[in-house]
């Protein structure tokens, strides 16, 4: 049978009208911030079997492709899913299920809070709790454990402050770890008081009874790990940073990976501890879907706040120290000498200006220019003007987080006075050395919004609006820096940016949907932004 001409053409038509391509998931009718390298924007983006398959207009996708589900989001703007570049994930799941003391404005009120918890948990072996802050106390002075030993005579006490820099432990706890008044450590201090220990243990001081409390189970991490999981995913993030877990740790978390008990991305830096040397370096780094163990977290020195920081120049509000570094100068320099020939990072913990210099050379030493091995100092916190180009000079990376800056501004100074504070804090002296910055949070040290880092990195402000004119606003990023640190530099800090980060062909899809649009909402209504709803792989993990 001959078919006319005409009707031919009109038989191409109608194939080609059906031929859209079936997926997962169209999400459409959005503002859609890619965060490629053009920091473009798009309407709609398709989504199959997990992955990113096209971005474009709304008639783009929606003629060109057949989504089994369409997702509508109504003029909303779409992020990356955020990624945490320096959290304590395991730590945060733990703090959950510990006694709050966040936020106490006394030791008085601390106390309380820990009667209310023995009282509700009797069957807990141990009494632990976290988030003490003396700077938030009349009188900013450290408190002792008289008042615990009479509450708690014959059941261990362990209350870490809120840097994890500094705990309070009672007669009974400090009585299991064998500790003695008058006892000396390397990189930590044990208080003692009229020859009685007043249960005050700094820096590497808390091992000694962290180290006596029980083991986790496997019921425990499933806890822990659900409950920061659902947290994490309710403020848009999709991939956090773990710094500093044991191998049994990973070990666990991969096991419930595995089994889909656990969903949460994760890049794991291992602690700087002999086993996990045994256990990784003669292997490489281990990759799975969800999980890149390729770091080590090393620590140089302590906190700001409990006076651990180390720096050049006394503190100025205690004349008579300098902090200190938590381990040798020799025992730094070998772990850099023995993550030099492998493909693991170097991830060193450094506050002080003492310390950032020395882990600095000892990076340029052995690094020797410029390089793609991402080593990278953790909070860079107080820099020394003439240690500012050490990070470009070998291609370190400095990773901060925003809100440590907003909580320390209202004693910060105290400690290192007007001079030394000019060069704290100071991301944007810090972003011009690589022309990129990973933010994190640092979480449960500060709080795990990512919209409290975003508001802290643009306006220098804390929670509350203070100070009006922000914090030293000279080293505020810009909006477009904020996101970019909290998505794709944050995953090029580990490695990542080819699989997230940024809505791009390829990619996994993984994003969030908010309430108010970030690049375009007024500063004041910043903190006034949820997530309305969070994907990970394309499947939805929160909202809605």
């Amino acid at each position: 049978m001959h078919i006319p001409k005409v009707c031919f053409v009109l038989l191409l038509f109608c194939i080609s009208c059906n031929s859209s391509t079936d997926v997962d998931t169209i999400v459409h009718n959005g503002v859609v911030y890619t965060v490629d390298k053009n920091f473009s924007t798009v309407q709609a983006f398709a989504v199959d079997d997990g992955k990113i398959v096209a971005t474009g207009t709304n008639e783009e996708i929606l003629e060109n492709y057949n989504g089994k589900e369409k997702v509508d989001v109504g003029g909303r703007a779409v992020y990356p899913g955020f990624i945490d570049a320096h959290a304590h994930f395991l730590g945060y799941g733990q703090s959950l299920f510990a006694v709050d003391l966040f936020g106490t404005r006394s030791w008085e009120e601390a106390v309380k809070r820990v009667q209310k918890f023995a009282s509700e948990h009797p069957e807990e072996a141990w009494i632990v709790g976290r988030g003490w802050d003396q700077n938030k106390w009349p009188g900013k002075a450290f408190a002792n454990n008289d008042r615990l030993n009479e509450l708690f005579p014959d059941k261990p006490v362990f209350l870490t402050r809120v840097d994890g820099h500094a705990a309070m432990a009672n007669q009974k706890a400090l009585d299991l770890a064998g500790i003695k008044p008058g006892q000396k450590l390397t990189g930590g201090e044990i208080e003692t008081k009229g020859g009685k220990l007043t249960g005050l243990l700094i820096d590497n001081a808390k091992g000694l009874v962290g180290s006596r409390q029980p083991a986790a189970t496997i019921n425990d991490y499933v806890k822990w790990l659900t409950a920061a999981q659902n947290n994490c995913f309710a403020v848009g993030l999709t991939t956090v940073t773990d710094c500093g877990l044991m191998y049994n740790d990973v070990e666990a978390i991969d096991g419930l990976q595995k089994e889909g008990k656990i969903d949460m991305r994760m890049y794991i830096m291992l602690s700087d501890d002999p086993a996990n040397y045994d256990k990784y370096l003669a292997k490489g780094p281990y990759k799975t879907e969800r999980m890149f163990v390729k770091g080590f977290k090393v620590y140089a020195d302590g906190a700001l706040g409990s006076r651990g920081a180390c720096l050049l120049q006394p503190y100025a509000d205690r004349h008579d120290s300098y902090g200190f570094l938590l381990r040798t100068k020799a025992h730094y320099d070998s772990v850099a000498q023995l993550l030099a020939p492998t493909a693991f990072q170097m991830c060193t913990h450094a506050i002080g200006d003492s310390a950032n210099r020395e882990i600095l050379n000892i990076y340029n030493r052995v690094l020797n220019g410029a390089n793609d091995k991402r080593w990278r100092i953790e909070h860079a916190q107080v820099i020394n003007w003439n240690d500012f180009s050490l990070f470009s000079k070998s291609t370190i990376v400095p990773s901060v987080q925003p809100t440590h800056a907003t909580s320390d501004m209202y004693w910060a100074q105290e400690r290192v006075g007007p001079e030394r504070i000019t060069g704290a804090y100071a991301y944007k002296q810090l972003l011009m050395q690589n022309g990129w910055l990973p933010l994190g949070t640092d979480f449960p040290v500060e709080d795990i919004s990512t919209f409290k880092t975003f508001f802290a990195a643009v306006a220098r402000k804390d929670d509350k609006g203070f100070p009006a004119k922000g914090f030293q606003p000279e080293n505020a990023l810009t909006r477009e820096q904020a996101l970019r640190g909290m998505t794709i530099w944050a995953a090029r800090a580990g490695f990542l940016e080819k699989e997230c980060g940024s809505i791009e062909k390829g990619k996994n899809a993984d994003f969030t949907i908010l309430s108010n649009d970030l690049m375009k909402v007024p500063e004041d209504r910043i903190l006034q932004t949820k997530a309305v709803s969070t994907y990970l792989a394309g499947k939805k993990v929160f909202g809605k």
